[in-house]
């Protein structure tokens, strides 16, 4: 039964991708691809930083070093690449949670909430398990679960159906226009978060952060689909 203080209506779930929303990892990402490229002998562009975001890693690293490479040459640069963003972010991560974050995860704690990101299964566990986030999640759903990633809504899709929600009930936090195609191709609800980019078209509202004043009216306001 809803009652007039609940945060959010019965019925409606959160979704948060994971880089750029709830950690703002992007600045460090592209620290470690610089340097894991350098290696190689690759000098990273802003034009190949701009095409990774809100990208799985199989896409990025053929995107860096060519079509050609073998399934498990791309397997093993990606997981390269994340060993060295771990080990860059290990000492850091209270400081790159995204401002808010918290005390919003608290707020919403009776509502079904998943994480769905792109993003390697080794980072998603990194980032919630050493934050002691996982508990506010019902579902967890990463890049290697689905056979299609963002901007398709597969891992959208997938996390609804862990949380036994309607598509249409779901509302989506992300920070890149490749997520907001996946969440709209969904049929969901999106909130976008401005850490990676300013201009996010397609979205139902905006927020530079959780501390934006007016997110908690907005998903006060939202109503269960019939």
């Amino acid at each position: 039964m809803e009652t007039a203080d609940q945060p959010l209506a019965d019925g409606l779930a959160l979704l948060f991708d994971m880089d750029g929303v709830i950690i703002d990892s992007n600045p460090l990402h592209r620290e470690a691809w610089v340097a894991y490229n350098l290696q190689h002998g690759l000098v990273t562009t802003e034009a190949m930083i701009e095409r990774m975001y809100g990208r799985r890693n199989d896409r990025i690293v053929r995107d860096f070093f060519g079509e050609e490479l073998s399934e498990e040459e791309v397997a093993a640069r990606g997981a390269a690449k994340e060993k060295l963003y771990r080990e860059m972010a290990a000492n850091r991560l209270e400081e790159m949670l995204v401002p808010g974050l918290r005390a919003f995860l608290d707020l919403y704690r009776g509502t079904p909430m998943a994480v769905a990101s792109n993003a390697e299964p080794e980072n998603v566990n990194f980032v919630l398990d050493r934050s002691g986030l996982r508990r506010h999640f019902r579902a967890v759903v990463d890049g290697q679960q689905v056979s299609r990633p963002k901007p398709y809504p597969d891992v959208f899709l997938r996390a609804a159906e862990l949380l036994e929600i309607a598509p249409s009930n779901c509302i989506v936090m992300e920070d890149s226009p490749t997520g907001i195609a996946a969440a709209r191709a969904a049929g969901m609800r999106v909130i976008g978060i401005r850490t990676t980019h300013v201009n996010l078209p397609d979205t139902d509202i905006t927020a530079d952060n959780f501390l934006n004043g007016s997110l908690t009216p907005w998903l006060r306001a939202q109503k269960r689909a019939a």
